[in-house]
């Protein structure tokens, strides 16, 4: 599998695109020097506000709104840690954090009032960054992530990921790193450290402690600062590259030069012998139109997005939850055929819906009303595919088999705002005042058709009828878009200007005019 992180970087935005075999799964747009408020984000904070109705209290992180942090997100050594942090907040004589006194285990079914005060400083961190009107949700359960594992103060237990399923390789990992680890550190080994060398271990336990030291020596500074953050996540593309970067990757590409030599010796640092993988892109062309990025935001991010075959999906957002239709579109089948045909569309709608979740960073709540089908065996087939596409979803969610009425019901992790973007364009039919999908889209429509047209009607010439904006983009240029089909498709296509078409509207008929209908 060829894997590929293309990244574009101008004066406002850092966009990070993320491609296996050229498909793009993961997007995201940053915008330049402006204050973030991401997940793993480490603060000193005060309390404003205890709400026992809620069993929760309202914390200043410094953001428009105050963010939430519940009881049973306090963590079940949040009394160490805050007797710790009052230690160095009155600057009394502090032993090391590996001798510091542990505090009896909060209770599960506590109350919040009873341990946390208005004006009281805590640690906290970024469990979910601001959604709409929503402030960020927080932990006090302090972590800090590494390539292999992750650093859990206080909390003096080592678990492994259950993905990690040699029973000899867990006993491996747990044993290196209790030889490692000092007291009063707990440890969640990832993944990614199966097979990881001893070294590699213990390279990385000594730096994760490293950060978390110089996380505490900020803290006596900075008391009268708060809010204050004491440790940030590492950037986006870093971040990215943490989670999920393997052997398969090929290219690392960028056309910001000192964002090129910060990825070097980030990659430097996880994986050495990958370091020429990365490159600084100098051509002509942008980026995101040189590896067709740009092409494919368009076509994904749009309410509608077109499948194979004439058949889409449509995705719509509630207050609630996010709603998605499968719509098998100009696709007709006989009657005996059509079981077969709507499992074949909700097929293709599993595995595009799949990759629109991760793509678009949908979380909570998403219903997919697939096309409905009798068989119970293809109901069956269509949850495991689907379930199968989320299973590369890094994302917690739980996926639910089929309703009588073929739905499906997903619950995914939603830690930050989904990614928007408006992928339409401006009429130019309307003076500007409307919007319509954007060419490129209808351009892929039109292939799409020609290609069920040309299964049907294997001889002849075919002519498409369009208004005469579209037809000028198609013929346009010595090598244009009439003479890319006509090649690929070996077939004789002739393109006729109808003045009066609307902007969007196209129609196949053969030399003859006599409309071709599928």
């Amino acid at each position: 599998m060829s894997k590929e992180l293309i990244i574009r970087s101008d004066e406002t935005h850092i966009d990070i695109a993320y491609l296996e075999n050229s498909q793009l799964l993961e997007y995201t747009s940053t915008p330049v020097d402006t204050v973030s408020f991401d997940v793993g984000n480490i603060y000193l904070a005060k309390v404003r506000k205890v709400i026992p109705g809620l069993n929760a209290v309202f914390v200043d992180l410094g953001y428009e709104k105050d963010a939430f942090l519940h009881y049973h997100d306090l963590g079940p050594q949040f009394s160490s840690m805050a007797a710790f942090l009052e230690q160095i907040l009155a600057k009394k004589n502090i032993t090391s954090f590996e001798k510091q006194d542990r505090q009896p285990i909060l209770d599960k079914h506590g109350v919040i009032a009873d341990v946390i005060t208005v004006g009281q400083y805590i640690l906290v961190q970024i469990a979910k960054e601001p959604i709409s009107t929503k402030g960020p949700r927080l932990t006090a359960e302090i972590s800090i992530a590494g390539r292999n594992m992750v650093l859990m103060p206080f909390a003096e237990k080592i678990s492994i990921s259950q993905k990690i399923e040699s029973n000899d390789e867990k006993n491996r990992l747990r044993k290196i790193v209790r030889s490692f680890l000092p007291e009063n550190y707990g440890v969640i080994i990832r993944t990614a450290a199966e097979n990881a060398s001893a070294y590699d271990i213990e390279i990385e336990i000594k730096e994760l402690l490293q950060k978390w030291q110089e996380t505490l020596e900020h803290i006596q500074d900075s008391k009268k600062r708060a809010p204050y953050l004491l440790l940030t996540e590492i950037s986006k593309v870093s971040a990215l590259l943490r989670d999920i970067f393997t052997p398969e990757f090929n290219h690392i590409i960028t056309n910001d030069d000192a964002l090129c030599n910060d990825i070097k010796a980030y990659i430097k640092t996880i994986a050495p012998e990958k370091i020429d993988i990365v490159k600084l892109y100098t051509a002509g062309p942008p980026i995101f139109e040189q590896f067709g990025i740009e092409r494919q935001i368009k076509s994904s991010f749009s309410r509608v997005v077109p499948l194979k075959n004439g058949a889409y999906i449509i995705i719509e957002k509630t207050e609630a939850l996010h709603v998605i239709d499968v719509n098998s579109g100009n696709r007709a089948k006989s009657d005996q055929n059509q079981e077969a045909n709507a499992f074949e569309v909700n097929s293709m709608a599993a595995l595009e819906v799949a990759r629109q979740i991760r793509l678009r960073d949908l979380g909570g709540i998403i219903i997919v009303d697939f096309i409905d089908m009798r068989a119970g065996e293809n109901k069956t087939k269509l949850f495991q595919l689907f379930d199968d596409a989320m299973s590369k979803d890094r994302a917690r969610h739980n996926v639910l088999p089929l309703t009588k009425f073929g739905l499906m019901q997903i619950t995914r992790q939603r830690v930050r705002p989904e990614q928007r973007i408006n992928t339409s364009d401006v009429c130019p039919a309307c003076n500007g005042t409307g919007e319509v999908i954007p060419s490129i889209n209808l351009i892929a429509q039109i292939e799409e058709m020609l290609i069920e047209i040309q299964k049907q009607y294997p001889k002849g010439t075919i002519v498409l009828h369009v208004h005469p904006l579209i037809a000028g983009y198609i013929t346009k240029g010595v090598f244009s878009t009439l003479l890319h089909w006509k090649l690929k498709h070996y077939r004789c296509l002739k393109v006729v200007q109808r003045s009066d078409f609307n902007f969007l509207d196209y129609c196949f008929t053969d030399k003859k005019n006599n409309l071709i209908e599928l």
